[in-house]
């Protein structure tokens, strides 16, 4: 498997998440917790245990939340971002108050579950294509408000991040093209407004749009939902013209094609699937 290059977001951007999901979650008060008889001032212990086999991601971020409850609680992940953890197996340890134990509970296990369920299903992903060149991407189909989180467990998954948000570079689709008149006139056009170090991407899906886009010197070349003949030849082309050009597959990717589009020589494959298809990771915490 490809190493995983995550790296995590900083808190000073995430900790406004954080806070707005926690005071989603406790609202007015812990009820139940507030209601128990026992002294805050106790110090409890807790483990996270994962109900199914998978590869774990989010503890950092989990440790976070029940920090932004109480400083003084220790949270300990007992495996690392990004290892694969068999069903039963202790996942992370923790002790602090009761209230910021079970307060911060089901905002920091559920962003542990959703996240650990993209990264294992990117895993498998990256598995099918791990002795090929080719790397596989993410794309911008991310739940609102999860983007940095979704696109971060790609990363510990093993794949890599496509544009985080559209100021990231410029990707001319097929609605750009047609509102330019082609892709020629929107090249030169999106050209002459753009800081010269963003690169500049064009979704092709024919060979004559793929000539057209090498004619303007496009940076990246996408062949999107391609026949892998028509991929294959496209990739040659591009090749034989211009070595610089990167190549990126798209459309339609599956664990049972993603290898085949990788055989076509493209440099990235970049999907949805990973994160718009994966489920959650089953974990559970207990005292």
């Amino acid at each position: 498997m490809k190493t995983s290059t995550a790296v995590l977001p900083p808190f000073l951007l995430l900790d406004r998440l954080l806070e707005n999901w926690l005071l989603e979650d406790i609202g007015r008060g812990d009820r139940t917790t507030g209601g128990l008889v026992i002294s805050n001032s106790q110090i409890f212990q807790a483990h996270w245990i994962a109900k199914e086999a998978g590869i774990i991601a989010g503890l950092p971020i989990a440790a976070r939340v029940f920090q932004l409850l109480d400083r003084e609680v220790k949270f300990v992940a007992t495996v690392a971002e990004g290892q694969w953890c068999d069903r039963g197996g202790v996942i992370a340890e923790m002790q602090g108050s009761l209230d910021a134990l079970l307060m911060g509970e089901r905002v920091a296990i559920n962003l542990a579950m959703r996240l650990s369920g993209i990264a294992t299903l990117t895993s498998r992903y990256v598995a099918q294509i791990a002795d090929l060149p080719p790397q596989l991407v993410d794309t911008r189909k991310t739940t609102p408000g999860l983007r940095l989180l979704e696109k971060y467990a790609t990363r510990v998954g093993g794949a890599g991040n496509q544009r985080m948000g559209l100021d990231d570079g410029v990707l001319i689709k097929d609605n750009h093209i047609a509102l330019a008149g082609g892709i020629g006139k929107a090249i030169e056009q999106i050209r002459d407004r753009i800081p010269y170090t963003l690169t500049i991407e064009v979704e092709t899906e024919n060979l004559d749009q793929v000539a057209e886009a090498l004619a303007y010197q496009a940076d990246i070349i996408m062949l999107d939902n391609m026949p892998p003949e028509m991929m294959r030849e496209a990739v040659q082309i591009i090749r034989e013209k211009c070595d610089r050009t990167k190549i990126e597959a798209s459309g339609n990717i599956t664990l049972d094609n993603i290898r085949i589009v990788a055989e076509t020589g493209v440099d990235y494959i970049s999907s949805s699937a990973p994160i718009t298809r994966s489920t959650w990771l089953d974990l559970s915490q207990k005292f």
